[in-house]
């Protein structure tokens, strides 16, 4: 009988956990982006428009305790900026707790964000934040053009961050 001794899988060298890139400060390179507004009248989308994304950055510290997103959002229809205070990772999504501020008001907002592919130095995410417009329309000021009924809207945003 032959003894035989199969080769070894060297281990994967030490990576770190989770979905964020290496600490750094990460912005999305122009046309990199997507951002869409959609307003909803119970259950009929009523208008959909493109925002354009103004700027965006991710700044992830070793020091911090959560990473920090920036959104600035420079469309026709949404002026704002959106700030992240708190982000929390399960399963490849991100959950941002974050404010939306328009004219200096700020509201805030739950950004859900499905992890599409992240590497060392890149981090691509998609996904919605649920507003109900009005208590955003009492809160901020924001409005739609008064023929345009709405109960909800909806923020979507798809990025890469490099």
């Amino acid at each position: 009988m032959t003894t035989v001794t199969l080769p070894t899988v060297p281990p994967p060298p030490e990576s770190r956990t989770g979905a964020l890139p290496l600490p750094g400060r990460y912005t999305v390179a122009p046309g990199r982006s997507l951002v869409e507004l959609t307003a909803w009248y119970g259950p009929l989308p009523v208008r959909r428009r493109r925002v354009s994304l103004a700027g965006a950055s991710l700044e992830v510290s070793p020091e911090a305790e959560h990473p920090e997103f920036r959104f600035e959002f420079d469309g026709r229809e949404l002026r704002a900026a959106l700030t992240t205070e708190r982000v929390e990772e399960t399963a490849g999504r991100l959950q941002l707790t974050a404010d939306l501020d328009i004219d200096d008001v700020a509201f805030p907002v739950l950004l859900r964000l499905r992890v599409v592919d992240h590497t060392d130095d890149r981090l691509l995410v998609a996904g919605t934040a649920r507003l109900p417009y009005r208590l955003l329309h009492r809160a901020t000021g924001f409005r739609l053009p008064w023929r345009l009924p709405a109960t909800r809207l909806r923020l979507l945003v798809a990025a890469e961050f490099a």
